[in-house]
């Protein structure tokens, strides 16, 4: 069966369900999105890693990662091989001594799994020919609501408002880097990401 190549392209709040987010893969070179709903500890580990924060204490997708390599453990891709009654399965393609194996596992974990090894994401046409939607523009922003992601308590009232991020504009570049730092050791990670988002804007200012 054919193969289609995937990249995560959006991870915001679900629009359906409540306490859940939406992952949005989509289709490399191609205009077809294939949204999953996951559970916020799961969209948590994928944004935490794709803004490289470093938690205190490894995260269980960390462990699962330093296990695999202690055991000299790759993984190669993660394959989204079938969709039944609306639930994706997904399975880790593993390399161990030049031995391939696969094992079963939720699709948010795959992909939690799949940005810790820069894993390849593919699924196959039938499932996004199925359930893929296609867009027009630019329709999902890359990791959008990504402070309230990285704390999984947080309410819209957290988001990042001109009103939360004005507490932070009285401080210096030092003040703020040691608040960041004192944020992450303290694993307050919507706090971090305001912080560093009001870093960043100084920087390109």
């Amino acid at each position: 069966m054919k193969k289609v190549k995937l990249d995560i392209v959006g991870l915001s709040y679900s629009q359906t369900q409540s306490g859940a987010y939406a992952l949005v893969l989509g289709e490399v070179n191609g205009r077809r999105r294939l949204p999953i709903i996951i559970g916020a500890f799961e969209a948590q580990a994928i944004a935490i890693e794709i803004e490289k924060m470093s938690p205190t204490r490894p995260l269980t997708h960390d462990l699962f990662k330093s296990f695999a390599q202690a055991y000299q453990v790759e993984i190669t891709e993660i394959l989204i091989y079938n969709l039944v009654d609306g639930v994706f399965f997904a399975k880790l393609m593993c390399n161990k001594d030049g031995e391939q194996i696969e094992i079963d596992a939720r699709t948010s974990d795959a992909i939690a799994i799949a940005v810790r090894f820069n894993a390849v994401i593919y699924t196959y046409e039938f499932i996004l020919a199925s359930a893929g939607i296609v867009i027009e523009g630019n329709d999902f922003l890359f990791l959008e609501n990504m402070e309230s992601i990285t704390n999984p308590s947080a309410t819209e009232e957290t988001h990042s408002t001109p009103e939360a991020v004005s507490g932070f504009q009285s401080l210096s570049l030092e003040e703020l880097q040691q608040k960041l730092e004192k944020a992450l050791s303290e694993e307050a990670y919507e706090k971090a990401a305001r912080i560093r988002d009001e870093i960043n804007r100084r920087n390109a200012s």
